[in-house]
C-alpha cells in the first residue's frame, strides 16, 4: 500500500490517492484521501476497501510512511496476525509492484486533471481499468484471478452503433441505444 500526494484538490478537498495492490492477483484498490489522513481513517479505509472483500492478507508491504508505522496499526496488525513489512529507505523498489502501478495511475490521472474538473470522480474507471488488464507475471487480469471470470467491459462496437428497437417496444427512447 502506498499514497500518491500533490494531486489538483477535488471538490472535496482530497488531493491524494490511497493505494492496495494484491501481490498474488494484482488487483488495486483506490481512495481519494487528503493530505492529512490519519493512520486510524487509513486503517477504516483498509477494512472498507480491501480487507471485506478479500479477507486479511498474510502480510503488506509499504513505504515508512508515518501512517503506516503508527502505533495503531501496530497494535493492528499484531491483533489480526498480519505481518506489515517495511520497504528501506535505501531499497523502495521492495514494493515495487505498487510503485509501477502508482506511475500508471499518476500517468492516467493527469489526463484526467486536465479534461475535468474532479478527478476522484473517476477512480472507479481507473481501477476497473487497471484490474481488466492483463499482467505479464501471471498471464491474467486481476479480476480474473480474484474471481476466476473476467468482468464486463464496455467494448467499442457495442457503443458504436445505434440498434434498433425491438418489434412493438413502445419504451424505446431515441436516444438509448
Amino acid at each position: 500500500m502506498d499514497f500518491i500526494f500533490g494531486l489538483p484538490p477535488d471538490a472535496e478537498g482530497r488531493t491524494g490517492v490511497l493505494v492496495f495492490v494484491d501481490r498474488f492477483t494484482k488487483m488495486v484498490h483506490l481512495i481519494p484521501v487528503s493530505d492529512t489522513v490519519t493512520a486510524a481513517e487509513t486503517a477504516a479505509h483498509f477494512i472498507d476497501c480491501v480487507f471485506r472483500h478479500h479477507g486479511l492478507p498474510e502480510s503488506i508491504v509499504s513505504d515508512r510512511d508515518l501512517r503506516f508505522t503508527s502505533a495503531f496499526w501496530s497494535s493492528l496488525f499484531q491483533l489480526l496476525g498480519t505481518k506489515l513489512s517495511m520497504s528501506t529507505a535505501a531499497h523502495p523498489e521492495t514494493d515495487g509492484q505498487t510503485e509501477r502501478v502508482n506511475r500508471v495511475l499518476e500517468d492516467v490521472l493527469r489526463s484526467y486533471v486536465t479534461s475535468f474538473a474532479s478527478w476522484s470522480s473517476f477512480l472507479p474507471l481507473a481501477e476497473f481499468a487497471l484490474n481488466n488488464a492483463e499482467h505479464a507475471s501471471t498471464g491474467l487480469t486481476p479480476f480474473f484471478a480474484n474471481n476466476a471470470r473476467q468482468q464486463r467491459a464496455p467494448s467499442a462496437r457495442a457503443c458504436s452503433h445505434r440498434r434498433r428497437p425491438p418489434h412493438g417496444a413502445s419504451w424505446y427512447h431515441s436516444g438509448w441505444g
